[in-house]
This record gives C-alpha cells, structure tokens and sequence, in this order.
C-alpha cells in the first residue's frame, strides 16, 4: 500500500480553520453583545475620576499597584465593583491618574460607606493617599479624586 501523506504545513492550516471556525460564533457572540441588565444582575454603572500624582511619590504609587494587598482587592470585589484599573498619564511634567470601574449592585453610596469602614482598605488608603494631588475641583470638597462626566460609550 502507498498512501500519500499530507504535507505537514497543510494539516497546521487545517487545524487553525477549523479552529477558528468553531470560534468564530463564541467570538462574535462576545464582541457583538453589549451588557444588558437581568433580573438578577442590574447593567453595569461606569464610574471615571482623576486625580493628580505627586511627581516624587509617584514611585511608590506604582511599586503599591504592582502588588495591591490581597484583602483590599477582595472588599473591591466584594463591593460589586468590576474592570477596576488606575491609569497614568504624565502632561507637561505633571502626572495625573486616571480610575474607571463598573458597578455591578443595587446601592452604591452604601457599598462605597462599607468599603471605608474596612481596616484593611483604611490601610491602605493611608499608603496611597500621599502619594495623591487632589485637582482643585475636588480640593474643595475635601475629596482625592475629581468626578468626570462620561461623552460617549459604545457598547
């Protein structure tokens, strides 16, 4: 018997299409569908501040976020916030911070009051409030972080 074999490039290809084309459905499911609310899960709320960083803390800010303290990250969680992140952006030798989150409970005001009543999230806070320059906005109101007003979203 003289079977021939498949060239081995051929059968990679073939293996990645059917790949994909099994994927495919999954992925455009997940790209093409926006958050919709259910009775048990509410559609997330989007939050975004800013705030600025001091230049010679700037250092330990990062070193914190590079290692953020297991408890804190729980009660973030616990606190129905989700896709939380914490960006940098340096403009004209100043930096400034910039926080998004997406709340995914019923009470917000209520949530944000437990998350300060914890110890730990108090800790932390103590760590990396220095390290933060409040924008006049928010300096005002006795505040850290200034409130953003959302322009467009595409889901």
């Amino acid at each position: 018997m003289n079977a021939k074999k498949t060239p081995p490039g051929l059968v990679s290809q073939a293996r990645r299409l059917l790949l994909l084309v099994c994927l495919a459905p999954w992925i455009a499911g997940c790209a093409c569908r926006a958050p919709v609310a259910t009775k048990s899960a509410p559609a997330p709320r989007r939050f975004a501040w800013v705030t600025g960083l001091r230049p010679e803390k700037a250092a330990r800010y990062r070193e914190l976020h590079a290692h953020p303290w297991p408890a804190v990250n729980r009660m973030i969680g616990e606190c129905n916030i989700r896709n939380f992140s914490i960006h940098l952006k340096e403009i004209e030798g100043k930096f400034y911070l910039f926080a998004y989150l997406e709340y995914v409970g019923s009470d917000f005001d209520a949530d944000m009051k437990r998350m300060a009543a914890d110890p730990e999230t108090q800790r932390w806070w103590k760590e990396t409030d220095p390290c933060q320059l409040a924008l006049p906005d928010a300096a005002a109101k006795g505040k850290i972080w200034s409130d953003t007003e959302e322009l467009y979203f595409l889901p």
